[in-house]
C-alpha cells in the first residue's frame, strides 16, 4: 500500500487512527498496540502475501534469538546465539537482493552457467532487517531492556517507516509505544502530523512525479540528448531523488507524530551541505548513523592511523553502496562519494575558507554528478550519459522533454489562463522556472521537520494544508511507488 493512494489517505490510515485511539480510550493498551501491528500487517501484505509471510518469520526468528542471547550467560554461547542472529539476516538480505547479482557475476568470470533465481525484491527488507540486526546486536551488548514479542512485533512492523525507513532503533519506538501518556489524542501533534503529511505528499506527488517525468525520458534517450539536456537531466534527478525520499521521510514523520510518536529525522536539508561529508550528515541520516555505530566503529574508526581511518571510511561507503542495490553502479556511486569523502579527511578541504556559495555549489555539482550513476541501468548507460555530456555539444533542450512538461495539468491550466503565447514562444520557460524554484527552495528554504518544530497554526498555514492535500489528491490519478522502494 502506497501512502499516495486514495485507499491510503481516505480509509487506510482514519481507520488507523480511529481503531488505535478508540482502544487506547478504553484502556485497552495492549489491544490497541495488537491493533496498530494488525494495521502495518495489511499495510505491508496488502500487495503481495508473500511479503507478510517474509516478514512475519524474520520478526518470529530474531525474537527467539533475543530471547537466547538474553537467557544464556555463558559467553561462548551467547556469541554463538550473535552469530546465528547477524548471519541469518544478512543470509536473508543476500538470497532476496544479492545472489543474482553474484551468480551473474562468477557466470560472467568464469564463463560458467549458474542458474539465477529470479527473485523479486520484498518491499522494504533492507530496512527492516537493518532495524532487526541492530536489535540483535544491542541485545548482544546489553544495551536493551527485554521488551514482550507485542511491542518486538510493533518496533519492526511499524507502518510509516516499515517500507523505506527512517531506520529506527529500538530505544527510540519502543519506549514510546510503552509511555501511558502517548494513548491520547494530542491535538498539537495532530496538527503538525497533518502539517508535515501535506508537505511530504505535495513533494512526492507534485514534484518528484513531475521530474520523473523529464528524468525518465531522458534516460531511455541519452544518445540524442545534447549536453544542455544531460545537464538538465542530472539536475532533474538529484531533486527527484530528494523530493521523492524525503517526501516519504516527511509523510511518515507526519503519520508518527499524528500517533504521538516522535521519529528521528532522516533529512537535514542535504543541498545546502558545504562538503561530501556534510552532505552525508544530512542525507539519509539514520542509515549514516547506522553505519557508523555497526561498521565504522567496530573496524576501529578514527582511532586509527590515518591510512586505517582512510580504509574504514572507504570500506563503509562500498558497503553503504551495495546495500542500495545489487550493481555495479550502486557500488562505483558509494565508492566515489568514499574517495571524496577520504579527499576531504586528507586534505582538510572542508575546512578551506572559501565562500559558502562556492562550498555548497561545488558539493552539489558532485552529488549530482554521482546521482546520474545511481540512476543509471548499466555502468555503459552510465558512460554514454557522461559521453553525451562532454562531447554533444550546448544547444536547445531535447523537445520531447519539454512536451512531456507541457503535458502536465497545471501548464494546462496555465494556458486556460491565457498564458498560452507565452509558453509557446518559450517552450523552455516553464521548465527551467519550475526547476530553478525547486532548487532554490532546496537552497535556502527551511525543512519540514524545521517548520513543523515551530509550527504556529494560522489561516495561513491552515490553508496552505488543505490546498496542498486538495492538489495532490486531485494529482493522483497517476500513482508512482517510491524510488527506495526498490533498495
Amino acid at each position: 500500500m502506497l501512502f499516495n493512494s486514495y485507499i491510503f489517505i481516505f480509509l487506510f490510515f482514519p481507520l488507523t487512527l480511529i481503531g488505535y485511539y478508540g482502544l487506547n480510550y478504553a484502556g485497552k493498551y495492549k489491544a490497541s498496540l495488537a491493533f496498530l501491528v494488525g494495521m502495518s500487517m495489511w499495510f505491508y501484505g496488502y500487495n503481495n502475501v508473500n511479503y507478510l509471510l517474509i516478514l512475519i518469520v524474520s520478526i518470529v526468528i530474531n525474537y527467539g534469538i533475543v530471547l537466547a542471547i538474553n537467557s544464556v550467560r555463558i559467553s561462548s554461547v551467547r556469541k554463538l546465539c550473535l552469530l546465528a542472529g547477524v548471519f541469518l539476516n544478512i543470509g536473508i538480505l543476500f538470497y532476496f537482493k544479492y545472489y543474482d547479482f553474484f551468480i551473474e557475476n562468477i557466470n560472467s568470470v568464469l564463463k560458467a552457467d549458474l542458474p539465477l533465481l529470479r527473485l523479486i525484491l520484498p518491499l522494504g527488507i533492507s530496512f527492516y532487517t537493518f532495524q532487526q540486526l541492530s536489535y540483535v546486536i544491542d541485545s548482544y551488548r546489553k544495551e536493551c531492556g527485554r521488551y514482550s514479542f507485542l511491542e518486538y512485533a510493533a518496533y519492526v512492523s511499524f507502518f510509516p517507516q516499515l517500507i523505506a525507513g527512517p531506520i529506527v532503533y529500538h530505544s527510540e519506538l519502543i519506549p514510546q509505544f510503552q509511555d501511558t501518556g502517548n494513548k491520547k489524542l494530542n491535538f498539537e501533534n495532530l496538527s503538525r502530523g497533518l502539517y508535515a503529511f501535506a508537505l511530504g505528499l505535495a513533494k512526492k506527488v507534485l514534484l518528484a512525479d513531475t521530474f520523473s517525468k523529464i528524468v525518465t525520458i531522458g534516460y531511455e534517450n541519452i544518445a540524442e540528448l545534447n549536453s544542455t539536456s544531460v545537464i538538465l537531466v542530472m539536475i532533474c534527478y538529484s531533486l527527484q531523488i530528494y523530493f521523492d525520499f524525503s517526501g516519504y521521510c516527511d509523510m511518515a514523520y507526519g503519520m508518527a507524530y499524528m500517533l504521538n510518536i516522535k521519529l528521528p529525522f532522516n533529512f537535514n536539508s542535504p543541498y545546502k551541505a558545504q562538503s561530501v561529508s556534510d552532505f552525508w550528515d544530512r542525507w539519509h541520516m539514520t542509515l549514516t548513523r547506522f553505519f557508523t555505530k555497526y561498521v565504522y566503529i567496530p573496524l576501529g574508526g578514527s582511532r586509527c592511523s590515518k591510512v586505517r581511518t582512510c580504509l574504514n571510511v572507504m570500506i563503509v561507503f562500498l558497503v553503504s553502496g551495495l546495500w542500495h542495490g545489487a550493481n555495479w553502479t550502486f557500488i562505483l556511486w558509494g565508492a566515489l562519494h568514499g574517495i571524496a569523502s577520504v579527499f576531504e579527511r586528507i586534505t582538510g578541504v572542508s575546512k578551506w575558507k572559501l565562500p559558502k556559495i562556492l562550498k555548497i555549489t561545488l558539493t552539489f555539482l558532485f552529488v549530482t554528478f554521482a546521482w546520474s550513476l545511481f540512476r543509471a541501468s548499466s555502468l555503459s548507460e552510465a558512460g554514454l550519459l557522461w559521453y553525451q555530456l562532454l562531447h554533444a555539444g550546448f544547444g536547445p533542450v531535447y523537445q520531447p522533454v519539454i512536451d512531456k512538461f507541457r503535458d502536465l495539468i497545471e501548464v494546462s491550466f496555465l494556458y486556460r489562463a491565457g498564458l498560452g503565447g507565452l509558453i509557446n514562444r518559450f517552450p523552455w520557460l516553464m521548465l527551467t522556472g519550475f526547476t530553478g524554484v525547486s532548487l532554490f527552495a532546496c537552497f535556502t528554504m527551511k525543512n519540514t521537520q524545521e517548520k513543523t518544530a515551530r509550527l504556529t497554526l494560522t489561516t495561513g498555514k491552515c490553508l496552505t494544508v488543505v490546498v496542498l492535500m486538495l492538489w495532490s489528491i486531485l494529482s493522483l490519478s497517476e500513482i508512482s511507488e517510491f524510488l527506495y522502494f526498490n533498495f
